[in-house]
């Protein structure tokens, strides 16, 4: 079985209404599907890479490229999960958690996004809640940290539910012009008194080398 020589296609993070795990090749097929079938307002632009600024089919390739392309360059002092989001049997978008000399620095950062037909929900808050717990009672981080443009209201209102506070700006150019993003952070202590949604983690222990641990 592959996960017996790559652990983290054992790995399981369970809420009461999603499961996170690497995609195998149907799920990123689907994950394709998702993108490609649309993740925001093409009005606005989220994200600092304008990735989705592209036809429905480069954006299905490239989501399954990107998600290979962290698989290959994952050490354990320099990696990023990316995990899929399954909700009733389908993959509805994707949940990340990163980090860079981790077993030092115990700080992680996360990033995400949802197919538009599955926003407004309340997914966002149980995914990134996953790799939350992931972080600091799997892992012991110390530290989560996110950021989001200054009008990406959605981001912000789930971070503010998870116990995130301010830290600070970033000015970014997208698109050809300057956009203010609001760098958050997440402390274990913060977490702790936030903590409502209820995470099963099944399958980290022989991952623990691969987040140098």
């Amino acid at each position: 079985m592959i996960a017996d020589h790559w652990p983290l296609f054992g790995l399981r993070l369970r809420t009461p209404r999603l499961e996170l795990r690497l995609p195998d090749l149907e799920d990123l097929a689907r994950l394709g599907d998702v993108a490609a079938a649309g993740v925001h307002d093409p009005a606005v632009m989220p994200f600092v890479a304008p990735w989705t600024d592209a036809t429905p089919e480069e954006r299905a390739r490239n989501t399954i490229k990107w998600q290979w392309a962290q698989w290959g360059r994952w050490s354990p002092g320099d990696w990023t999960l990316q995990l899929v989001v399954v909700a009733a049997g389908e993959v509805i978008g994707t949940q990340d958690i990163g980090a860079r000399d981790f077993a030092t620095a115990r700080i992680v950062g996360t990033g995400s996004w949802l197919g538009l037909a599955y926003q407004g929900r309340g997914y966002g808050t149980d995914m990134r809640a996953a790799v939350l717990e992931l972080a600091f009672t799997g892992l012991g981080a110390e530290f989560a940290t996110s950021e989001a443009f200054e009008d990406n209201a959605a981001s912000y209102a789930v971070s503010r539910k998870l116990g995130y506070t301010d830290n600070g700006t970033e000015w970014h150019v997208v698109r050809g012009e300057r956009v203010l993003g609001r760098r958050l952070v997440l402390d274990r202590a913060a977490w702790t008194a936030a903590r409502t949604t209820e995470v099963e983690i099944t399958g980290l222990e022989p991952c623990l080398p691969l987040f140098g641990l």
